[in-house]
């Protein structure tokens, strides 16, 4: 990731915009804090992708959240869509009028976190598998220099994340997205976290894709979900004990290949009380930290 990051700072310094690919599922979380910074004052192209998987009331929102920021537009796809790359290099010549022709070729960064369709789409807007691609983070591996026209560059860089991840749902949002490799979350404890986002804000696509829509009690709360989608999937070890990671598994790909349905984990006025609420955490262990230095400070040697 470091060295993903002295990469895209090296680049952004020649480049004339910068598009940054999030997923529409969860936009702000998978915003990149580090991108806002490294790329101070460069027009900014914001895409929504993977719309196709994403609430359509809770995607509008987002854009025209987006929209509204100074230097920047915001617009949803779905990357394997056909008209994806007209609708891209249409709205990147449009923030950069100035630019074009072979004399001052259009250069474009583009970036986003692991996983979240990147390679798919400059294949998609190439016409030909350019990028590796695949249901996992961290395939592309180096930057590369596309060529989308004469007079449009484009450069590709590794999927990144940053150092520290402050908002506690947006971690778990990640993780529910798989922008993060299995071996650094705990499945169950993401699974448990998405299941009670789901059953407070989209309970009637829960219950319909687990058969619990007839059952009065199908809003419990803490594993009670966890459980029965163990037992209508057979994910039962021996002695009929539930087999809650075989579920979590279960759960995670459901949510990911969109069976439950079309679902956005996030809201603009959401996340602004998730951030507020991380920062106040933030001052507070920082509050303690610097009390214990001086505490520390303070004793004779």
């Amino acid at each position: 990731m470091n060295k993903a990051r002295k990469a895209i700072a090296e680049r952004i310094k020649s480049v004339d915009m910068v598009i940054e690919m999030l997923d529409a599922r969860m936009p702000a979380s998978s915003e990149n804090p580090l991108l806002a910074q490294l790329s101070k004052g460069k027009p900014k192209l914001k895409i929504l992708n993977k719309q196709d998987l994403a609430d359509p009331g809770r995607t509008a929102v987002w854009l025209e959240h987006y929209n509204s920021r100074p230097d920047t537009r915001a617009i949803a796809l779905d990357a394997s869509e056909t008209a994806a790359a007209a609708k891209i290099t249409r709205a990147c010549r449009t923030m950069m009028p100035n630019r074009g022709g072979i004399g001052k070729p259009l250069r474009v960064l583009i970036c986003g976190i692991p996983n979240v369709g990147k390679s798919t789409l400059i294949n998609g807007m190439i016409g030909k598998k350019s990028a590796k691609t695949g249901n996992e983070p961290g395939i592309t591996k180096a930057e590369q220099r596309l060529f989308l026209a004469d007079d449009f560059w484009l450069y590709d860089t590794p999927g990144m994340l940053w150092p520290k991840i402050i908002v506690e749902e947006g971690g778990y949002n990640l993780a529910a997205g798989g922008a993060v490799g299995r071996n650094a979350l705990d499945e169950e404890e993401v699974a448990l976290e998405l299941l009670d986002y789901l059953r407070r804000h989209y309970l009637p696509l829960l219950q319909a894709r687990y058969q619990a829509d007839k059952d009065p009690s199908s809003h419990w709360q803490n594993t009670d979900w966890l459980e029965w989608i163990a037992k209508k999937r057979g994910a039962v070890l021996s002695g009929g004990r539930t087999n809650y990671q075989k579920a979590a598994e279960n759960t995670l790909t459901d949510f990911r290949d969109g069976h439950i349905g079309r679902i956005t984990l996030e809201t603009p006025n959401q996340w602004e009380t998730w951030l507020k609420k991380a920062k106040q955490k933030e001052a507070e262990q920082k509050a303690v930290r610097e009390a214990r230095k001086a505490e520390k400070k303070g004793k004779p040697l």
